[in-house]
Parts: C-alpha cells; sequence; structure tokens
C-alpha cells in the first residue's frame, strides 16, 4: 500500500497515531462511523483554524484505512454518505416559472443571501437538484452556499452559489501557483472551489451571471474567514467544454490556466474514477495569491 494512503490532508500519519486510531476503534465499536471521526479528531488535533473538527474529512481517512486493510469499522448506518446524492424537493418553488429577460441593470440591486436556516437549504436543495447538471450532493467539507436574488421586477431567486474545499491536486493550478507537494499541503485551505454556479433556467438575463461571479469573489473571503478561520486568497473552478465556454467567468477575470486530467477531485489514493477532463479557471482575490500560497 503506497504511503500516500496514510497521509490525511497533506499530514503523515505516523505509526504512533495510527496506533491510537486502532485503540480509539477498539475502545468504542458502539458508536457511528461519524462519532469515532469526531472523537480522532479531538484526540490528534484535526481541526480547522477556527477550532471547528474535520470529522467529515477523518471520516474519509478512515475509510480509506478500512480499505487497505488496517482498521475495522462499525457498519454504516442509514444515512447521508460524503457526496451522495440527497432527496430532491419537488414543489412550485423549483417549477419553471416564467421567463426573466432584459440585461443585469434591469433586475439590479441583487441581493446574495449566505444560506444559513432550513428553509433556504432546502430551497437550495431543490433548485441545484432539478436544474443543475450534477445535481445535488451532500458538499465535501468546509462548504459556504448563496441564494442569489434580483430585486427588480420584484424579488426573486436568479441564481444558486456554492463554494466547497479545494481539489487536492491540479496539475495546471500547482504550476499556476509554483506549489511543490509540501507547500500544497501546508497551503491548500486558502484555496476554495466554486463546486455550483446555477442561473436559473428562466432566467436569461444579459452579464448577470458575470455580475453576480464578480459580487460573490468580494463576499466570498470575509463569509470563508468567519466560517472557517481561514482566509482564501484564490478561487477556482472547474468547467465541462462540451456544456459550457466559460464566457461569464472570463467576463469576471476569472483566469484560464489549463484542464484537469480527468483524474477524481481529490486524487490521493492509486486507482481513481475516470472523469471528464474540465477546464480550470482561477480567480486571485489578492495581487500575490501565488506569492502567498508558496510561502514567500
Amino acid at each position: 500500500m503506497g504511503k500516500d494512503v496514510w497521509n490525511f490532508f497533506g499530514h503523515h500519519v505516523g505509526s504512533e497515531e495510527l496506533d491510537l486510531i486502532k485503540t480509539i476503534l477498539g475502545q468504542h465499536a458502539g458508536l457511528s462511523r461519524e462519532e469515532l471521526a469526531a472523537t480522532v479528531c479531538e484526540l490528534l488535533g484535526w481541526t480547522r483554524a477556527s477550532g471547528r473538527l474535520k470529522a467529515r474529512e477523518c471520516r474519509e481517512f478512515l475509510e480509506r484505512l478500512e480499505a487497505g486493510g488496517v482498521v475495522t469499522l462499525p457498519l454504516k448506518r442509514i444515512g447521508r454518505p460524503i457526496g451522495a446524492r440527497t432527496a430532491v424537493p419537488v414543489t412550485g418553488r423549483g417549477d419553471i416559472h416564467a421567463a426573466v429577460t432584459g440585461t443585469a441593470g434591469d433586475v439590479t440591486p441583487l441581493r446574495i443571501v449566505r444560506i444559513t436556516t432550513a428553509d433556504d437549504r432546502l430551497l437550495f436543495r431543490e433548485l441545484v437538484g432539478r436544474h443543475h447538471y450534477l445535481g445535488h450532493a451532500v458538499p465535501f467539507g468546509a462548504h459556504v452556499r448563496y441564494l442569489v436574488y434580483a430585486s427588480r421586477p420584484q424579488p426573486h431567486v436568479v441564481a444558486c452559489a456554492q463554494f466547497s474545499s479545494a481539489a487536492w491536486r491540479m496539475a495546471s493550478r500547482d504550476a499556476w501557483i509554483g506549489w511543490d507537494d509540501a507547500t500544497r499541503a501546508r497551503q491548500l485551505p486558502r484555496v476554495i472551489n466554486n463546486s455550483r454556479f446555477l442561473i436559473l433556467p428562466w432566467v436569461r438575463v444579459k452579464n448577470l451571471a458575470s455580475t453576480i461571479l464578480a459580487q460573490l469573489a468580494r463576499r466570498i473571503g470575509a463569509d470563508w474567514r468567519a466560517a472557517y478561520g481561514v482566509t482564501p486568497v484564490l478561487l477556482e473552478t472547474l468547467i465541462d467544454p462540451a456544456r459550457f465556454d466559460g464566457a461569464s467567468y472570463r467576463a469576471a477575470n476569472w483566469i484560464v490556466v489549463g484542464t484537469t486530467t480527468g483524474r477524481g477531485r481529490n486524487d490521493r489514493a492509486p486507482h481513481h474514477t475516470a472523469c471528464v477532463p474540465k477546464r480550470v479557471l482561477i480567480y486571485p482575490l489578492v495581487g500575490d495569491a501565488a506569492q502567498q500560497l508558496r510561502g514567500h
């Protein structure tokens, strides 16, 4: 088994920590996988800068250890695993509405609402689940989501956006930054991924997408810092070139840096699920983003 298997988001997990993990699993066999992951995080200090546990990522790590024959976990309980498709509500709020047309100036000012309530989460899930080509999935790790409202001709939702943890390795992004593996492991939390962006299909407003992207870029840094105690300096996103040309991102000053290799988003284990290569775009939130991410 390759040594990468025993890395937890860039941190090499040594034999003493592995022994402690085995002890925890043996002494707390009645706990669920989620509870075991939280316990491991507490004892090993696997936390975000905000102090919150990296429990979701730890559960994935424990499952990789199990796949490698290192530990035995309790059977999965019924629930929503990481990345699982969730039940998508079907209500009138997500039905096709009358077409909204014109230019961005016809519907502004925009109101960007960070999702914090159960009702907003349901609405986001329905809109993304019914109208985004990738559907809705349980976000991986850290994430911040938004509903975007136009104010004219009357207040209504026109878009949804989600930012989440960055991909572990993307050659074109890493080359633009100038990362080696060790530096990437330290600095990756300062990069975040725009993992969903949806303009609702009945909204056909010129320049609206680029306007929203520009406003989100100004907003996300403070919101991410408030949620996780980390100040991001670079945004990334992936675009399926068979579906989109990325014009809205480029109009909002995002930079095309290359394409993915077609490997999975985390790209750690020696075996990967094949994916369609995507176009990689980045948006520096500060002028010296690459320097900061190299630790200079």
